[in-house]
């Protein structure tokens, strides 16, 4: 007797629930990305995995999901609310001042991959039609993986989402070009293209509008009542209609989700918004990741696993190679365009949509379409491989430039040399840059390297306690020695040779203590501050009147950057009351 629809639902919901309490603190566990854990879910209870056999062991029914139609909708809803969020942490001025980057970077990623691809596929046997519908399919890449891997503020992820985005605004016009370009449709697809044009033009004005005049006396409403649930109702209400607005005119939800969030962040709201939404977006988005894993079906790969080797080494050896070179082209640093590259290798969810699109304008067959939906689902099961091989490389490509960098190059008669770029080196840096000082620092922590380098600071990789790097940093020609890393022993032996090697330098050292400091005075410092809670004011002091900058400027910008640290304290809630800053030291 077949089992009633409510037990079949129940069945399905128990099982993403409970793989989402396994899967997340599991991988989490192990320091594993839980995008393939939920991937690999899928592949185990979808109807290719377990789910093939509860005819013959029927208590697997309550371990499968039998219907994975009935969730799709949920995962449909966890890219929206992906894209929600990425709107929460934009602002229009910052979207504006990406736009050379959308439809720079991201029109000729697309376009070029797609017709790439395309070719590729036309010389091997497909129409051209078809052929270059599926290159377009496949040059796209998943928002919906990449950008929770590396964010939006990153190097990387700037570039990323600036052509996801991209991807993601030409995603209607492609599947209307797939519509034109059927048998049967004549001219009919492109008038629809233009009818959605218009149209969409329309609702997205209109609900910049709405969500300009209504939006802050709604959640201004919502907040005073203090109630949580309401303020989760408001703004799932919101996006949700605004989804629904740009669907309904034949634009992507996505769009709509986007531009409810970028109104959102221009509210004071947007911070309690993200934080109260983030549980319902991690858990839908792990139930579209499951899905992925239940369209991958372990027996087709089998039978065909030589030809899809060579489909999806060929798609994504392409985009590789065309998205590094356009960032290159474009100005990024080779380990930037490297990781991107690899990053945007794979196929996106929308490939399925796009696929779906040209096998229902006849361009191609559907034996064609489920190869290459096999290909995306392997695809994107392989994206946290990627994104980690990508940073890798990245990683390797910064340390050999990082390492080939001549130091004679940066050399400077008043340069101050800071080893070390943590928190406190690059206070100090920040400092040094404030009142036109030029310096170098050095630091053997690549990612460290590979970060401050992005924000245009003079770091260079090495490590400062073999024999030698100091000689190669040309100290005799410096004019301060700075000393921030938080190793106490490492500070006092670096003190002592500095102090032998150039009797005149002044030497400027982090000290944990006063005990520390003295030992830091024995060994030849010129000064040593000990780690009080204003431990990297007191350095930045100290080298900015070792160098000879005045008084009264050193205790201006001293003063904003400590009114900057109380906002900045108060603003991330690490402190319960406010700190009590107290100078310990003046000098001049």
């Amino acid at each position: 007797m077949p089992l009633p629809h409510a037990s079949v639902g129940f069945s399905d919901a128990l099982v993403v629930l409970g793989s989402a309490g396994i899967v997340i603190p599991t991988f989490a566990r192990f320091r594993i990305n839980p995008v393939i854990g939920f991937i690999l879910v899928g592949v185990l209870v979808g109807p290719h995995g377990l789910g093939s056999f509860v005819g013959s062991a029927p208590w697997l029914f309550h371990l499968t999901i039998t219907e994975p139609d009935s969730i799709e909708p949920f995962a449909e809803f966890g890219i929206i609310l992906l894209l929600f969020s990425i709107g929460l942490e934009l602002s229009f001025r910052r979207l504006w001042s990406m736009r050379r980057q959308v439809f720079g970077l991201g029109a000729g990623e697309l376009i070029l991959s797609g017709l790439v691809i395309g070719l590729g596929l036309n010389l091997i046997g497909q129409p051209p039609a078809g052929a270059f519908g599926l290159g377009f399919a496949l040059a796209l890449s998943s928002t919906a993986l990449v950008l929770p891997m590396v964010g939006t503020s990153s190097p990387v992820g700037r570039s990323a989402f600036a052509m996801l985005l991209f991807e993601d605004l030409a995603l209607v016009p492609i599947i209307f070009a797939l519509g034109a370009l059927a048998p049967f449709a004549a001219q009919e697809g492109w008038d629809g293209l233009f009818t959605t044009v218009w149209q969409g033009a329309l609702v997205v004005a209109a609900l910049m509008v709405a969500g300009r005049y209504l939006l802050p006396p709604l959640f201004a409403q919502a907040a005073r009542t203090k109630s949580p649930e309401l303020f989760l109702s408001a703004s799932l209400l919101v996006v949700i209609l605004a989804s629904i607005a740009t669907a309904a005119v034949g634009l992507s939800p996505i769009v709509g989700a986007l531009l409810a969030g970028l109104l959102l962040a221009e509210t004071p709201y947007h911070g309690e918004i993200e934080a109260i939404t983030a549980p319902f977006k991690g858990l839908a988005l792990g139930v579209f990741l499951i899905t992925v894993g239940m369209s991958v079906d372990l027996r087709a790969i089998a039978a065909d696993w030589g030809e899809l080797i060579v489909a999806i080494v060929g798609v994504m050896a392409v985009k590789i190679a065309i998205t590094s070179v356009i960032l290159r082209v474009s100005g990024e640093r080779t380990e930037v365009a490297a990781e991107t590259g690899l990053l945007m290798a794979s196929p996106s969810e929308t490939t399925l949509i796009v696929l779906a699109a040209a096998m229902h304008a006849q361009l191609i067959q559907p034996s064609t379409a489920a190869f290459w939906q096999t290909v995306t689902a392997i695809g994107l099961t392989a994206t946290p491989l990627l994104a980690r091989i990508g940073r890798d490389v990245a990683r390797r490509v910064e340390r050999q430039a990082a390492t080939a960098a001549p130091v004679e190059e940066t050399a400077d008669a008043a340069r101050a040399v800071i080893f070390g770029f943590g928190r406190v080196g690059r206070l100090v840096a920040e400092m040094m840059r404030v009142h036109g000082r030029p310096f170098v620092a050095v630091d053997a922590s690549i990612d460290a390297v590979a970060a401050a380098r992005a924000e245009g600071f003079p770091v260079l990789f090495g490590d400062v306690g073999r024999p030698g790097t100091m000689d190669r940093l040309g100290l005799d020609r410096a004019s301060a020695l700075v000393l921030t890393m938080d190793d106490p022993v490492q500070l006092v032996r670096l003190t002592r040779a500095a102090r032998q090697a150039y009797p005149d330098l002044a030497i400027i050292a982090r000290a944990r203590d006063s005990d520390h400091a003295a030992e830091l005075y024995r060994a030849g410092a010129t000064d040593a501050v000990p780690e009080t809670l204003e431990s990297s004011l007191q350095l930045s002091e100290a080298v900015l009147v070792d160098l000879g900058v005045a008084m009264g400027p050193v205790i201006a910008s001293i003063h904003d950057k400590r009114a900057e640290f109380r906002e900045q304290i108060m603003r991330d809630g690490q402190l319960t009351r406010e700190p009590r800053l107290r100078r310990t030291r003046m000098s001049g």
